[in-house]
């Protein structure tokens, strides 16, 4: 069997089933973000869980010291047991070369931290210890899952991932809301949460691959060590831009308006679940690829990943595009704040979405190096942005600065795999899936029913999507998704 169709139904397979479990984490998450959170909590306590999240996620890549994507680029290309074993130790004891000292310096710190970050509100400074080890189980947990991944199984870490930490905060909301737990507890109740989806997580992994601890003489150690320290750059990166903008916003504005900030972006974030999904088996594919210098088997994985992507992201940026207004109908008032926000970020998200499996090219190849320096340079840029929107435009300002910083980050990214690998995404498809789309949003979204807000949805939702399905089976747009298609249609 061809080596490209065993891949690609590896990739099918685990992406489908990692895509479900996806779905059921924000359609969980959904029910908090837009109904729970927004009842059963204050709006300022709704923005302190909202920028305390955020803070932990961009500490996270720095306590993890790059172990998690460290071990997916060099996993494949240790070939004896002994040198598998000493370097997997290895990345179960490099995050605490950061953890430890982290930790100590909030310890000995803690006041001054706390009055740097309290300045706009003074909420925050009691929650320092909740980012710190919310920081510690993210990273732990992205190794652990990384540590999976590398066996090529990614559906229950990715359900843990996207699933186990919502139940979980859904369960703490209903004991707020009926008095079992008061904030406080329900604030240290999160990081619980956090923890035990680390133990868990790492309980799997062990029982897919059980660890030998040996300290053995690694022989391309320079190289890994340096790859895990450029990665943590990598890592903060990605993550400063999901979430820089909610921890600005805390320095500028009222924290409260970061929970309405927050309902935009949860929003707009459904739109990059399929490529979520899909990056778990991407990265290890992707390394393995680039190992044994498979460059044929790479761009097909480039251009499908990318066309499909395309194709799925489309249909849900237009379900949440088209039916933004209706939705804000259906929770409080003051939220609506976050239409523009929605808008501008939901497009950023369906470029980030068309991006394939560029991403996993860039950080398992040699070139790593320059896109970490340009990932800086941007980073600097976005806190630039920032700086100059927010003050001036409040949230809209952020939403503003994280699609100027998205657009111009991938835009990049796009071009220089192109110019080292000669690969790119730009097939003619993708510009008639682009069309659809575009035509899509001219004809529908003036259009309402005169009904309840919740069946508008739903009309509006099968209304357009089976007229978008009907159009990219039509023409055969992708041939794995018609596959999919004529499978559960049973057609041969």
């Amino acid at each position: 069997m061809n080596l490209n169709i065993i891949v690609m139904g590896i990739v099918a397979l685990q992406s489908f089933k990692n895509v479900m479990s996806t779905y059921l984490g924000f359609l969980i998450g959904a029910i908090n973000t837009l109904f729970l959170y927004t009842r059963f909590l204050s709006d300022e306590y709704y923005g302190m869980v909202g920028y305390m999240l955020s803070l932990a996620y961009v500490i996270m890549p720095l306590m993890a010291f790059g172990a998690h994507n460290t071990l997916v680029k060099f996993y494949s290309s240790f070939k004896t047991r002994v040198s598998l074993n000493s370097f997997l130790t290895l990345m179960l004891f490099l995050p605490l070369l950061i953890a430890i000292p982290l930790s100590a310096i909030n310890y000995f710190c803690y006041e001054m931290i706390g009055d740097f970050l309290s300045q706009k509100n003074n909420i925050i400074g009691g929650y320092l210890w909740h980012v710190i080890v919310i920081a510690i189980a993210l990273a732990y947990f992205e190794v652990f899952f990384a540590w999976a991944k590398v066996q090529l199984q990614t559906v229950f870490g990715n359900f843990m991932k996207e699933v186990s930490h919502r139940v979980g905060t859904m369960i703490l909301l209903f004991l707020l809301y009926f008095g079992v737990v008061d904030v406080e507890q329900f604030m240290k109740g999160l990081v619980v949460i956090y923890l035990l989806r680390m133990l868990i997580m790492s309980i799997y992994a062990f029982s897919v691959k059980l660890p030998v601890i040996m300290f053995r003489r690694i022989k391309n150690l320079k190289s890994i060590l340096s790859y895990s320290f450029l990665i943590i750059i990598a890592g903060a990166v990605v993550t400063i831009f999901l979430d820089i903008d909610k921890v600005m916003l805390g320095h500028y504005i009222d924290i409260k308006e970061i929970a309405y900030y927050n309902v935009a972006i949860f929003i707009t974030a459904v739109i990059i679940v399929p490529q979520r999904s899909m990056h778990q088996i991407l990265l290890p594919l992707t390394a393995k690829f680039l190992n044994e210098k498979d460059f044929e088997s790479l761009e097909d994985l480039y251009a499908k990943s990318s066309l499909n992507l395309f194709i799925i992201s489309g249909l849900i940026f237009l379900l949440i595009v088209l039916n933004i207004n209706e939705l804000y109908y259906v929770i409080p008032k003051e939220f609506s704040g976050g239409l523009f926000v929605v808008f501008l970020i939901s497009v950023a998200k369906l470029y980030d979405a068309f991006l394939g499996a560029n991403n996993a090219i860039l950080f398992n190849s040699n070139y790593y190096r320059a896109v970490l320096l340009l990932g800086v340079f941007l980073i600097v840029i976005i806190v630039v942005l920032n700086m100059v929107f927010i003050p001036w435009l409040g949230i809209d300002g952020a939403a503003v600065a994280t699609f100027l910083a998205i657009v111009l980050y991938n835009s990049i990214k796009l071009f220089f795999v192109y110019k080292r690998f000669n690969m790119h995404p730009f097939k003619p498809d993708i510009f008639r899936i682009f069309g659809v789309i575009l035509v899509c949003v001219l004809l529908f979204y003036f259009w309402e029913f005169p009904f309840h807000p919740i069946v508008n949805i739903a009309l509006k939702s099968a209304v357009v999507g089976l007229i978008y399905v009907i159009v990219i089976y039509k023409f055969n747009f992708s041939e794995d998704i018609s596959a999919i298609i004529n499978r559960y249609l049973k057609i041969k």
